[in-house]
């Protein structure tokens, strides 16, 4: 079964719009004043929650595999938005070592866009679409697990020309 055109084309334009959506609900929400409810409704329901040792909670609000972004919205046990920050950025991506295992990788930027097995090379690689330098290229940055330990072996980069 084929799909028609029009489908791919309108599910494309839904996309491209949600990054000028998310634009407009960030900036209406305000920390210290928005409550939970108020995210919830501006950027709808979060991919992923993780709870904090301080009683508060981030949600996680992941635009991949096709957005660059990934918006992590802190809420404290008051129920009232603490802070919301981008984490798909060159000081975060930073932080993400050799070592660490994939629950501290998603938590420090989210769940990737795909994740790909390896076999051969006994690796694990997970893929984000991060914002590039250039905008007529596709930038993407990827995590290697090994397969035996599942823990971090090295981090890589992906650009190629859009389109």
């Amino acid at each position: 079964m084929t799909r028609p055109h029009w489908l791919g084309v309108a599910i494309a334009a839904i996309a491209s719009a949600l990054p000028a959506c998310d634009y407009v609900a960030l900036k209406e929400l305000k920390p210290g004043v928005s409550t939970a409810e108020d995210v919830r409704a501006h950027l709808g329901q979060p991919a992923a929650e993780y709870a904090n040792a301080d009683g508060s909670t981030t949600w996680e609000f992941n635009r991949q595999p096709n957005g660059t972004e990934c918006h992590m919205a802190t809420i404290g046990s008051d129920g009232i938005l603490v802070r919301i920050e981008q984490v798909l950025t060159e000081a975060r991506l930073a932080r993400i070592t050799a070592g660490m295992d994939r629950a501290e990788v998603q938590r420090l930027i989210g769940k990737p866009g795909s994740i790909l097995t390896y076999a051969n090379a006994k690796e694990e690689v997970w893929d984000w679409r991060i914002a590039g330098s250039m905008p007529t290229d596709e930038t993407h940055f990827h995590a290697h697990f090994d397969l035996a330990s599942g823990l971090l072996t090295r981090t890589s980069r992906r650009v190629e020309p859009k389109g």
